[in-house]
């Protein structure tokens, strides 16, 4: 919650004079019933119309100035509220970046949706509301109950009594909603969990015929949490009801003792339509309350989700960039030293004892059966993970002891799945270096296969990329992702399993092209095609997060099962003349 409200400080003359103009609105609704009494008891009953005139103008009178007030409160309440809402985002949004992906695998992307959204919006209303009647309708109430003791102090004791029961009543609704709308909010990051998956595998879900399935599980979902936003809301629907019934108990009190004294003559007549007014105002402000109290419940309650954000941290650390200390050229670019790694909240080690160096210049690939390790293993390269044991160093320094960005500003990745950005292919391109020519863009293009996609559109390198690339086929954004890594130049240039969609003859032809600057470059290919790697310098062999095998194809085929396995599984004619011989 602090974390939150922290960023109220920026707009702290707008969460001052925001009450302050509101107090002044709610400073003129009491005075309307003391002007009313005044009407009742002089004008009327002394027959004066200039009397009764002179108070309907000052009547009309604090009614202007209420409005005023009411407009001037509001829009400093607005400015606050989208004000605050917009940094919390930015702020969310930046503190997000900084995650490693652990972090972001530990609270998930649809969680983070939801935070940045739908509780940051509630958020933004909770801070609009309270800064207008937070202190509003606690002074109406209570000032109505002062106005009173000014009248009649007998009657007063009604309000004296009547307001802490009502107060224990709403509060007691208010403690015992909180909870429950966090909870409401949780089972909400569930549904939309379901929908983001059901939005992204819809052509699966469809290959499959399980659309009545996936309607299953949305509805136990969205039945779950319309099952607990009708609990809470059964609960908060008491609120109204309950208040209604202690203050028209009160009313009729009042009305009553208020006649009595009326027909006694201790009471005029004014005095008693001013204590009903003020009775009716304090109805109004208790429901006001009522409602303000329930939107302020989600809105604690989502504060505290946004702040649960904050409140994570990323478990990696970075040296300043004056700390840092390049190493001497050895001509090693990257050296795993028995590398071990787990998820966290896994059980087990998803590679183990993983030890190899890779020659600057060299070509290494990575093969190995389906969950075998082998994105594993790539992305604690660029350091995406932390290593739970051993060490990986690149150019001879632990990637640990790399400054923020200097890292990864060595290496370029085309991960598993294609993914391209809205805008235009030329700024697609320039993810990997800004400052890129055209020229060097169509060379990165050349060399990716990926020039004659570009030369087919009618607007070349102007053409419009959709969200995700939609636009463009797996093989084509698989051909741009790369073109995009080439365009950076980097030291070390890792596929992981990025040529998947290509067909072979042009799956070969890019192998080509990469082999020829590899003398600029450390690749590593991995790659669940034996063809892809056959020509690497070295091969590495994952098994069950292992390593099975390390060398040159001629060696693997003599010396490793697993690789030998794989191989005869794509060429099984292969396997056929060895069997024959």
């Amino acid at each position: 919650m602090k974390s939150v409200l922290r960023f109220l400080k920026k707009y702290t003359k707008e969460s001052v004079l925001a009450p302050a103009f509101k107090l002044l609105e709610a400073g003129m609704d009491l005075l309307v019933p003391m002007v009313v009494a005044a009407i009742i008891n002089t004008g009327v009953a002394n027959a004066d119309k200039g009397y009764v005139l002179r108070c309907f103008a000052l009547l009309a009178f604090l009614a202007v100035l209420g409005v005023a007030f009411s407009f001037t409160a509001q829009w400093f309440a607005a400015r606050a509220s989208v004000g605050v809402a917009t940094d919390i985002r930015q702020a969310l949004f930046d503190h997000i970046q900084t995650f490693s992906y652990s972090e972001l695998d530990v609270l998930g992307t649809d969680t983070l949706i939801t935070r940045m959204t739908s509780d940051i919006n509630q958020v933004q209303n909770g801070i609009n509301l309270a800064l207008r009647l937070v202190l509003r309708s606690p002074f109406i109430v209570f000032g109505a109950m002062v106005m009173a003791f000014f009248i009649d102090v007998k009657c007063a004791l009604i309000f004296a009594v009547a307001i802490p029961v009502l107060s224990v009543v709403v509060f007691g609704i208010m403690l015992a909603c909180m909870p429950l709308y966090a909870k409401a909010q949780k089972t909400l990051d569930g549904l939309l969990g379901v929908t983001r998956e059901n939005m992204e595998g819809v052509r699966v879900i469809r290959a499959f015929c399980n659309e009545e399935r996936e309607v299953q599980e949305f509805d136990e979902k969205n039945s779950a949490l319309t099952k607990t936003n009708e609990f809470v809301g059964r609960i908060s629907a008491l609120m109204n009801p309950v208040t209604y019934l202690l203050i028209n108990a009160a009313t009729i009190i009042l009305i009553r003792s208020g006649a009595i004294r009326v027909e006694m003559g201790d009471l005029r007549q004014g005095d008693v339509v001013a204590l009903y007014n003020y009775m009716a105002q304090i109805i109004v402000e208790l429901v006001k309350l009522a409602s303000l109290i329930i939107t302020l419940n989600k809105s604690m309650a989502c504060a505290g989700r946004i702040g649960e954000v904050f409140a994570a941290e990323s478990g990696m650390n970075y040296v300043a960039n004056d700390a840092f200390m390049a190493g001497e050229d050895a001509g090693t670019a990257l050296s795993f030293e028995n590398v071990s790694f787990s998820y966290a909240g896994s059980g087990e080690e998803t590679i183990s004892g993983i030890s190899f160096n890779a020659a600057k210049g060299q070509t290494i690939g990575v093969i190995g059966g389906t969950g075998c390790g082998k994105t594993t293993l790539i992305n604690l390269i660029p350091r995406f993970y932390d290593v739970t044991g051993g060490s990986v160093k690149v150019d001879g320094i632990d990637v640990r002891d790399y400054p923020k960005g200097a890292l990864t500003g060595k290496i370029g990745i085309v991960p598993q799945k294609a993914v391209l950005f809205e805008g235009t292919i030329r700024e697609n391109m320039k993810w990997g270096n800004e400052n890129a020519t055209d020229s060097e863009i169509k060379h990165a293009l050349e060399t990716a296969q990926a020039l004659e996609v570009v030369d087919s559109k009618e607007d070349g390198l102007e053409s419009h990329v959709e969200p995700n690339g939609r636009n463009f086929s797996g093989g084509q954004k698989q051909r741009l992702c790369i073109a995009r890594a080439l365009v950076k130049e980097p030291e070390i240039l890792i596929l992981d399993d990025s040529s998947s969609a290509l067909d072979f003859a042009t799956d070969l032809k890019l192998r080509r092209a990469i082999h020829a600057l590899s003398k600029k470059m450390t690749v590593f290919i991995v790659s669940q095609r034996t063809a892809s790697v056959r020509n690497a310098d070295r091969i590495l062999v994952l098994d069950d997060g292992k390593l099975a095998g390390s060398g040159t194809h001629e060696e693997l085929m003599k010396k490793c099962g697993v690789y030998r396995e794989i191989y005869y599984s794509q060429f099984p004619d292969e396997a056929s003349k060895e069997r024959e011989e």
